[in-house]
């Protein structure tokens, strides 16, 4: 597709060149938001939403200022994208139109949309990056199911719904809610954060391109042919409106929703009902921060009118209501140019390439780099130097390179050669074994780049929690001499940092943030063993097996001293920890680290403090979805001090499974396999007494 250069603004010589070279320029502009569309709607985009939107605003920017261009065919008046023919699925009309939403992109905007749009409530959802979806029952019984089309006609694909999570043939009796004798349902399907990389793997066993993202892979599952092949991809749907309902009636939004889940359809527990501007605005605030604490991918905030008769009253464009608006966060997603690849080497010694591009906004910061991950990935995603190319950054998660947009190559771009030699210290690279898609360099004690990175590794909070030691310190300690290895860290003093551009001023004394330094490393020796055990960089060993270690063995010197065997036999380590385990304490410079820890007065051994009780001894236990009063790592936690095990994945060896808020497919799967569902309040039951009394 061609890209519009520009476009004569109103009043300008250029305006009054020619109408003809004005509506050419609208024309090409118009057939792009139409080619785009419907790439995006049948899981084909080639370029990224962000790019899109800013596409689709410069179109209605254009009719704005020159309302004469606009016709009745115009993409801004249009929903969707039309069923693509030769499809293989049957045309299917909707009973009531599937509108879009009208999106606005700050808070100035949305506070102007709540001005024009009173109202004594709102209800407030997430905006779930999916694939729409229209179901239609008839006196409770599943009839049919369509994409959203062109919001008028969509594809039948009522056969692959049945295959997906959440969705029931039959409508639950309830004595609240009478079953309609028509009911139209509107809902987002999606494939959940935790869910999409098994998808892609099992993409890959089968030999087929990965998914670019969820959003991709919902749609692309929702048009398969074959409706078992839909049910291996983890599909989730979360309801988010009726269309046609007969035989019952919603004063709003919010009773709908409730009707929606006592016939035992999904609908988000995020959803709010709020009164006033100020709330309204703190809510979107709050998940822009906390978009990644949802289970699955959303790009925003959607806000509806609550009341249904007000909704009825403010009616419809030809392609949105006007009774609700989407507010797009930041795009996570943008397009750059690949400047060139370089290596950096981390603590473990793994040689990891990474994309060095032209400076881009996404999510709301300036990003210069991102990850390639390693050699076979650069090969897999065959990007190459001078590539325009998608990144994206999710939160804070590292920017990562998703792949060229191989259409716009000249011919002047150039392959990556991965380099044979530490850039380092010049060691020889080699795979640790044989099968590695990664390289690492051997040199692990003196390599400063695997140095400064075990530092900063030791500084962090998921480790020791020392503050005044980011990047930038640990590579001025390595650059300077000042360590020459972590085992003189905690006996570093403030006449040692004198050497150091860091933690000194202009004057030459040591600054504030060297006093800050010597401070953390004093108070921070005294913490929990598992800590520690994290903090030495033991191939393999997290915080989640360094707890098991802490709790089994008691102290440092009897998991040292611990058989392979034995380290084996502890819960949640297994062969391939444990001999990494024996291999550390097997060379001598860690042993040193060690003693020279122990005598700095850091913590060797497990505080004896109140053992849980161990109510959860032998159970295997599976958490999925958002809790209240848990974050997912504190619910490991507390099952496994209690002596369960926290799982990942549900089996026929599993024996409850917690469903929180918005669960992925590990709820539908506890179902088919009939393990025993509890919510949040049972979960806590559970912990305490190691029973529930009545189960789901």
């Amino acid at each position: 597709m061609s890209t519009l250069v520009g476009v004569p603004e109103k009043n300008s010589p250029a305006s009054t060149t020619t109408d003809s070279a004005l509506r050419a320029a609208w024309e090409d502009l118009a057939a792009q938001v139409r080619y785009h569309r419907q790439r995006y709607y049948n899981a084909t985009p080639e370029i990224t939403d962000a790019e899109f939107d800013a596409l689709y605003r410069k179109l209605q920017h254009l009719e704005e200022e020159h309302p004469e261009l606009r016709v009745p065919s115009s993409p801004t008046l249009e929903v969707g994208a039309p069923v693509e023919e030769g499809s293989g699925f049957a045309d299917l009309e909707h009973l009531e139109p599937m509108y879009s939403l009208d999106n606005v992109f700050s808070k100035e905007e949305l506070e102007q949309w709540l001005i024009r749009t009173p109202s004594d409530s709102y209800s407030v959802e997430l905006k779930i990056d999916g694939v729409s979806i229209d179901l239609v029952y008839r006196d409770g019984e599943l009839v049919s199911a369509a994409t959203r089309g062109d919001g008028r006609v969509g594809e039948e694909i009522t056969a692959n719904a049945r295959m997906i999570a959440g969705i029931p043939d039959t409508l639950k009796k309830n004595e609240k809610f009478p079953i309609p004798s028509v009911l139209e349902v509107r809902g987002e399907v999606y494939i959940a954060i935790e869910d999409f990389p098994l998808v892609n793997e099992q993409r890959q066993k089968e030999n087929k391109k990965p998914f670019a993202n969820p959003r991709n892979a919902a749609a692309g599952s929702m048009r398969q042919k074959d409706p078992q092949a839909v049910k291996k991809r983890r599909l989730t749907l979360v309801c988010h409106g009726v269309g046609v309902a007969e035989g019952i009636t919603f004063e709003s939004q919010s009773q709908a929703y409730e009707a929606l889940a006592a016939f035992g359809l999904p609908v988000s527990e995020y959803t709010q009902v709020l009164h006033t501007h100020d709330e309204i605005h703190e809510m979107v605030a709050k998940w822009a921060d906390h978009r990644h604490d949802a289970v699955f991918e959303m790009d925003g905030m959607v806000v509806k009118v609550d009341n249904r008769e007000q909704q009825r009253a403010l009616g419809a464009t030809s392609r949105a209501p006007r009774w609700a608006i989407a507010y797009k966060y930041p795009p996570e997603e943008a397009v750059t140019t690949l400047l060139d690849v370089r290596v950096g080497v981390g603590r473990t010694g793994r040689v990891t390439p990474f994309a060095v591009m032209k400076p881009v906004t996404v999510a709301g910061s300036t990003v210069e780099m991102a990850t390639l991950h390693n050699q076979s990935e650069v090969k897999r995603k065959g990007v190459l130097i001078g590539d325009d190319v998608v990144i994206r950054k999710a939160g804070e998660v590292i920017p990562e390179v998703l792949g060229p947009l191989a259409d716009r190559r000249d011919g002047s771009e150039r392959p990556f050669v991965f380099p044979t030699l530490c850039p380092m210290c010049g060691t020889r690279l080699a795979p640790a074994k044989e099968e590695d898609a990664d390289w690492r360099c051997p040199n692990t004690q003196s390599c400063p780049g695997q140095l400064a990175g075990r530092l900063e590794y030791i500084a962090g909070r998921g480790v020791f929690d020392i503050e005044a030691l980011g990047e930038k310190a640990a590579w001025d300690l390595v650059r300077t001499g000042i360590l020459t290895d972590e085992a003189e860290l905690f006996n570093l003093t403030e006449e040692d940092l004198l050497d150091s551009n860091v933690y000194t001023n202009s004057k030459g004394a040591v600054n504030a943030a060297g006093k800050k330094l010597i401070e953390g490393l004093k108070s921070q020796r005294d913490t929990d063993l598992w800590r520690v055990l994290t903090g030495l960089s033991i191939r393999h060993v997290g915080p989640t097996a360094a707890r098991a270690l802490g709790q089994k063995f008691g102290s440092m010197e009897a998991i040292r001293s611990a058989s392979e065997e034995e380290l084996a036999a502890t819960d949640g380590v297994g062969q391939i920890i444990a001999d990494s385990i024996t291999q550390w304490f097997g060379v001598e410079w860690h042993r040193h680290i060690v003693d020279s820890w122990a005598a700095s007065g850091v913590t060797m051994e497990e505080e004896q403090g109140e053992e849980q009780p161990q109510t959860l001894a032998g159970l295997t236990v599976v958490v999925t979805g958002s809790l209240e009063n848990f974050t997912r790592d504190g619910a490991k936690e507390a099952i496994v001090s209690r002596g369960g095990k926290a799982a990942g994945s549900v089996s026929k060896k599993t024996d409850y499974v917690v469903v929180g808020a918005n669960a992925g497919s590990k709820a539908a799967k506890a179902e088919e396999l009939g393990r025993p569902i509890l919510n949040e309040q049972q979960f806590e039951e559970l912990l305490e007494t190691g029973t529930v009394a009545t189960l789901l």
